[in-house]
């Protein structure tokens, strides 16, 4: 299926790190321009950008800060000057997923502890969706995609500000849905439950890692997914997929919609 993207100009938020890196090939083989922003880790994007041009695309790479609203508009003004706007995006990056917060009780949180989460996430597509409007706007066509995270359905002591930060997109994203739609912009939340990546093990509970530690990679593999209705955790390719599909011209209707892929979980 032709999901007509094409020539679609794409910004990937945290499109260095694993999944990002993921979604910037997956646009890339279906035709798209990419471009590939980081914070920290150029390198990374850069080896993600040679990936996108290996398969056809066009790439660039951006340095782009969630925290810094002037970091985020120049990159969009980088993008249109090279490309002529931007068509789609996707909000990956995120603050330090997957690690808790901190070690007390919730009552005594120091505020500093809980404000990167909520500058990051919340904050930061506030303002990445501010400066993408208006070019979406002009041509009457966008698609924005937030990603979130399945943990925000059950809550996880210790991750407050992590699951607040990710459930008050979900809330963005429905507001955004009604207010766009009229003008051809659809807006929606992916929420990945464990996914398998590069960081994925060093993020699980330090008792199940000892688990682990000298098991071969299949053995692995059947801990990891023992329990799992589907009979496994996710890939990267399991949120590619549906990333696309809310990306791409095929999806004339669809927004305003949180989509779990955890397998069943």
């Amino acid at each position: 299926m032709d999901l007509g993207l094409a020539g679609k100009v794409v910004l990937i938020t945290g499109g260095s790190g694993s999944i990002g890196g993921h979604l910037a090939r997956a646009f890339a083989a279906e035709g798209a321009s990419v471009a590939v922003t980081y914070h920290r880790n150029e390198s990374g994007a850069y080896r993600v950008a040679q990936d996108v041009r290996a398969l056809g695309g066009k790439a660039t790479t951006v340095r782009y800060d969630l925290t810094d609203r002037g970091s985020i508009q120049a990159a969009f003004d980088a993008v249109a000057a090279e490309w002529g706007g931007v068509d789609v995006v996707i909000v990956n990056a995120s603050a330090i997923p997957g690690t808790k917060v901190h070690p007390v009780a919730f009552e005594d949180i120091p505020v500093e502890e809980w404000q990167p989460f909520l500058r990051a996430d919340v904050e930061g597509s506030f303002h990445t969706v501010q400066a993408a409007l208006p070019w979406m706007k002009k041509q009457g066509w966008g698609r924005i995609v937030f990603i979130s995270a399945n943990i925000v359905q059950r809550g996880a002591a210790g991750d407050e500000a992590f699951v607040a930060s990710k459930m008050a997109l979900h809330g963005l994203s429905r507001t955004l849905a009604t207010e766009l739609a009229p003008q051809g912009i659809l807006v929606n939340v992916v929420a990945p439950g464990p996914t398998v990546t590069r960081g994925f093990l060093a993020r699980v509970p330090e008792e199940f890692r000892k688990d682990l530690a000298g098991k071969s990679p299949e053995q692995i593999k059947r801990a990891l997914n023992k329990g799992r209705p589907a009979g496994h955790i996710s890939t990267p390719d399991d949120i590619a997929g549906l990333v696309l599909y809310f990306a791409s011209t095929v999806n004339g209707n669809v927004t305003g919609s949180v989509v779990h892929v955890a397998g069943g979980n």
